[in-house]
């Protein structure tokens, strides 16, 4: 797995997933945003490497209780050997008619410094899990043990998460509105060009709260607009 650059992961801390979007599709990305899953527990935002579980259907011969004794099980053996810092993000093909983690197996991830947990499922335990200061997205809540719908079949693997593609080490960010996935290698650059994307829009935001209107200020095509940026962003030392 890459490791996100420390730097990087500390501006992805504020930047939102809105930015990403616009940034990713201006090199081309259109398919980033995970549709379904949502925040239970809001606060700041998530960012992480993928660390990956995927899920495929259950199986009678092969899903009873008896098989959590196994320690090579991938949904257990993924929780305790995912790094500090990563998101471990669960391929559950948008079902959630069956838990894909409950709260015992995130409050462990948590405890092991683990950054976040994403799924296309239902977490069962989702008021204890909204409780948890580590964030947390799912589709829904769903109480049914996820061996009633789901085999865990793979930890570390290309998965795919709310419909999209999502490969070992990639970057996730969540904020309160949803999950992005970064391609590991343009990691770095995407978020400079967020970060700065992100100064610009909270400018733009202040003027048109004291009344200024979008046009030539949004885009810029004022050639004023950027020199009066250029203006508050000493100002206000961003």
């Amino acid at each position: 797995m890459t490791h996100l650059n420390p730097e990087t992961r500390t501006k992805l801390m504020i930047v939102s997933t809105a930015t990403l979007t616009t940034v990713l599709f201006k090199r081309g990305f259109k398919n980033v945003y995970l549709h379904g899953p949502q925040r239970m527990n809001p606060g700041p935002n998530m960012v992480g490497e993928a660390y990956t579980l995927r899920y495929i259907p259950a199986r009678e011969d092969l899903d009873g209780l008896d098989s959590f004794a196994d320690r090579t099980n991938p949904q257990r053996k993924g929780v305790e050997e995912c790094p500090v810092g990563a998101v471990f993000a669960v391929d559950s093909r948008g079902d959630a008619r069956a838990a894909s983690a409950g709260g015992i197996l995130v409050t462990r991830l948590m405890a092991r410094g683990c950054a976040g947990i994403v799924t296309d499922g239902g977490f069962r335990d989702a008021p204890e899990i909204s409780a948890l200061k580590m964030p947390a997205y799912h589709h829904r809540p769903s109480a049914p043990t996820n061996l009633i719908q789901h085999h865990a079949v793979a930890i570390n693997d290309p998965i795919a998460c709310g419909g999209v593609s999502i490969f070992p080490g990639d970057i996730l960010v969540g904020d309160n509105e949803g999950v992005v996935c970064i391609p590991a290698h343009l990691a770095d650059e995407i978020t400079d060009e967020a970060l700065e994307m992100t100064i610009f829009e909270d400018f733009v935001l202040e003027m048109v709260q004291n009344g200024a209107s979008t046009f030539g200020l949004y885009p810029p095509t004022d050639p004023e607009t950027m020199d009066r940026f250029s203006s508050w962003r000493r100002k206000n030392n961003r």
